[in-house]
């Protein structure tokens, strides 16, 4: 079955100023508008990808001209093509881009989310990134009524904090290798101090989706933290929830966990 490729009319080059009052009159150029419209019909054919054609039909452009675009495109790893079947899908090297951009330029409705989270939960909502490898909270929201600590900007614990065991537990095993410290520091009585423990966590953690933390870094922190995926099944961002206990106690991980994914995936990119 052939994947459908949205024959939409294709948005063509304005011969004066667009209505953003962006551009001069004749300044576009006409093969990279090109190269976006394909660029946007392989992203709107999904996973299964399209062949050339299709894709050439949709951005109303003849096979030969869309099969020349669609392989300069792959050769900056911007869409990658399936040589058994024909079909393009999106390349690895546009996660490379919005990474190298911060991940926060392709989150979707943040602020609006972790006020939502901190209204329905009665929490603190709070956003880490990927940052070269390691993770820095850049917003977080707490219910007017809750006093609270602000990790904003700050760096997080990797092994003791929910959000950092998200990004234990989906990184590669040459990843893990490099991230995971020599020694794991007891930072108060519950933080896992083990490695294999910690593995066993983060086994755990990928199979219900969400991380938890029993006070693990600071005994006034409880909580739970969701991955937010881009596309590829890259980690974009870490989604928490947490308060202090008794507020925040390990009977309510399964609800909080459940919640985070669901706002996780709601930031995602499309």
């Amino acid at each position: 079955m052939r994947a459908r490729v949205s024959a939409k009319e294709p948005r063509k080059p304005s011969t004066g100023p667009d209505n953003s009052g962006a551009g001069l009159p004749g300044s576009r150029v006409q093969s990279v508008d090109r190269a976006v419209w394909l660029l946007r019909a392989v992203a709107d054919a999904g996973t299964r990808g399209a062949a050339t054609a299709a894709l050439g039909q949709a951005c109303g452009l003849n096979r030969a001209t869309a099969w020349r675009i669609l392989s300069t495109l792959e050769s900056h790893d911007l869409v990658a093509s399936d040589r058994s079947s024909g079909r393009w899908s999106l390349g690895a090297g546009l996660v490379d881009i919005a990474r190298l951009a911060g991940s926060e330029v392709v989150l979707r409705d943040v602020r609006e989310g972790l006020e939502r989270l901190a209204l329905q939960t009665g929490e603190t909502a709070a956003l880490a990134v990927v940052r070269h490898g390691a993770l820095t909270y850049i917003d977080e929201v707490a219910p007017s009524a809750i006093v609270s600590a602000s990790w904003s900007g700050q760096p997080v614990s990797l092994y003791a904090t929910s959000t950092g065991k998200v990004l234990l537990a989906w990184s590669t095993e040459e990843e893990l290798a490099q991230l995971m410290p020599r020694r794991l520091t007891r930072h108060t009585a519950t933080t896992i101090t083990d490695r294999a423990e910690l593995l066993a966590d983060l086994d755990a953690t990928r199979q219900r989706g969400y991380a938890t933390c029993h006070g693990e870094f600071e005994e006034s922190a409880w909580g739970v933290s969701a991955p937010v995926l881009d596309r590829m099944g890259g980690l974009l961002a870490v989604l928490s929830i947490w308060g202090p206990p008794p507020r925040v106690a390990a009977e309510r991980f399964p609800t909080l966990g459940a919640i985070a994914v669901e706002a996780a995936e709601q930031m995602a990119p499309r």
